[in-house]
């Protein structure tokens, strides 16, 4: 089982973090405004410009796993730190 965590660019340059199990679906959720994030809708396009994955055999831990990188990301990084991980993921592709 895999769980993501993620943070997009929304067009004002704003940054959304968030946590799924289906990365893709997520994203498009956001920007079709169905079930996308209330922060979100009002931002729209949102462009994926980060991800973790977190893998293991139980689904739960997998999922744990997501959501508490989700709440370190949203609560311990600044937008600048946020920005710096960014840039570091980009440069190490």
């Amino acid at each position: 089982m895999k769980a993501y965590t993620y943070i997009l660019r929304c067009k004002d340059n704003s940054l959304y973090t968030g946590w799924t199990t289906d990365l893709e679906r997520r994203v498009e959720e956001h920007n079709s405004g169905t079930k996308g994030a209330k922060c979100t809708k009002a931002r729209r396009p949102c462009t994926l410009v980060y991800y973790e994955t977190f893998e293991d055999d139980d689904t739960l831990t997998a999922k744990q796993k997501a959501m508490k990188r989700e709440w370190d990301i949203k609560h311990n990084l600044t937008k600048k730190e946020k920005e710096e991980l960014i840039s570091r993921e980009k440069n190490d592709k």
